[in-house]
């Protein structure tokens, strides 16, 4: 008989096959039980916050109750497709994790963070007015930490606008999301949070994004 098919047959083997393969099963069936638990729940299934269909309603409510403190911000990681191109999807789809998770440090518990798509992320916080830009210089340096990751440490950094209802006149969501995404555009790569004014709640938009932004050209019906 082959040296190999005694090994295949021997105690050992057979001991450590029956320990290996049922881990493994266990291991890949948290993980689709996990995949599960996030989709019933509106996360998103790689970082874990919101998808944008389950942070919008949660956002709007809790804008309703807590008007005087809310700030709705939207955040870009800059330079995320070339992160992509240099080190792999692995590295982007770690970079994107990481990311939403000192969002959520950062928010805490009574806030919201959600994905809305690709590299951007949308959170409704409530801050004092009066530590509006402590707050958010705090976020600019903390989502501007490199992430380590098992080839080294990669260099990120994030753009991010916000709008409150005290500047904007008003607690619907929708006006506060386009303010936020026009003041995100104007501070776009200066590692500067801008905070919505006036300008902002009049630029053009298109179904409620920036005229102009990626994917509006083909819609028609303004917002």
């Amino acid at each position: 008989m082959p040296a190999s098919a005694v090994l295949r047959h021997s105690p050992a083997a057979l001991l450590t096959t029956a320990v290996v393969v049922p881990l493994a099963l266990a291991a890949v069936a948290d993980g689709i039980r996990l995949r599960r638990r996030l989709a019933e729940a509106g996360r998103d299934r790689l970082t874990g916050a919101l998808r944008g269909e389950s942070w919008t309603p949660r956002a709007q409510r809790l804008l309703a109750r807590h008007h005087d403190q809310a700030v709705v911000l939207l955040v870009d990681l800059d330079h995320f497709k070339q992160i992509n191109d240099t080190h792999g999807h692995a590295v982007g789809d770690l970079v994107l994790a990481e990311s939403a998770a000192r969002l959520t440090d950062w928010a805490g518990p009574r806030d919201i963070v959600g994905r809305l798509g690709g590299d951007e992320f949308a959170v409704l916080t409530l801050i004092d007015p009066r530590h509006h830009q402590l707050r958010l210089a705090h976020l600019i340096r903390l989502l501007a930490e490199p992430v380590a990751t098992g080839t080294g440490p990669v260099d990120v950094a994030a753009s991010i606008g916000a709008a409150s209802p005290g500047t904007a006149g008003t607690t619907d969501l929708s006006p506060l999301q386009r303010a936020a995404d026009a003041a995100l555009y104007e501070g776009k790569h200066t590692g500067r949070v801008i905070l919505a004014g006036p300008r902002h709640h009049t630029v053009p938009s298109v179904n409620g994004r920036r005229a102009g932004r990626p994917g509006t050209a083909t819609l028609r019906q303004a917002a």
